[in-house]
């Protein structure tokens, strides 16, 4: 019997930390908790940092990714990223300056999807919609859905391009009613209700729930 269990790597922003959700923690632990109930022989590394914008990955996830090696550097083979909100952001004014252009974003993006796949299998969610009412954030950012639909766009053409499975959850949450009261009072992230809505979608996502019982 292989007691080895495969290892899956959730890097990404504050929605991997599970900020907001003050219920269960995050959609992250409730996987992970979900995996460890049902029998799962598998093991989450939740590695969300708030604030974290695709650049910030970039430069991290090797160095997270490898010290998390098990039995005799068995690295983890999974790896699965959700990241980009933060890189939406407009700076000072509504009209400001992205935190990352359209152009670096998808380069950037497609040279970390190129570097991760050399490692381990790599999945993709997308972004989640924010409410623009709230805005600005931190009172200097300006976040608009019109922003996260287009750079979940920028993500999903990535994934295509490179094959690496995708699950767009930016426009599957808009399409929901309720979608507004599953976002906190600071207007970007999600609360426990998002937090859920997001979880179950992963819970029953394909790709990931045949990587695990493979």
């Amino acid at each position: 019997m292989n007691y080895k269990p495969k290892q899956l790597i959730i890097i990404g922003d504050s929605s991997v930390y599970g900020w907001g959700d003050s219920e269960a923690g995050g959609w992250s632990t409730r996987l992970s908790r979900h995996w460890i109930n049902s029998g799962k022989n598998a093991v989450i590394y939740s590695l969300g940092i708030r604030g974290d914008g695709l650049e910030d990955v970039a430069q991290r996830w090797y160095r997270e990714w490898r010290c998390r090696g098990e039995l005799r550097r068995n690295f983890p083979e999974g790896l699965l990223l959700s990241v980009g909100l933060n890189d939406t952001a407009r700076i000072g004014r509504e009209d400001g300056r992205p935190q990352l252009s359209v152009d670096a974003f998808r380069f950037g993006f497609e040279r970390l999807l190129k570097q991760m796949k050399k490692e381990a299998q790599v999945m993709v969610i997308g972004l989640t919609p924010v409410n623009e009412n709230k805005m600005p954030f931190a009172k200097c950012l300006w976040y608009s859905n019109k922003s996260c639909s287009l750079y979940e766009s920028l993500i999903e053409e990535s994934c295509l391009e490179l094959d690496v499975p995708f699950l767009a959850t930016y426009k599957n949450m808009r399409d929901e009613l309720l979608w507004k009261e599953w976002i906190t009072a600071d207007g970007i992230h999600l609360n426990s209700e998002g937090h859920k809505w997001l979880f179950k979608r992963l819970r029953e996502w394909a790709p990931l729930t045949t990587w695990v019982d493979l």
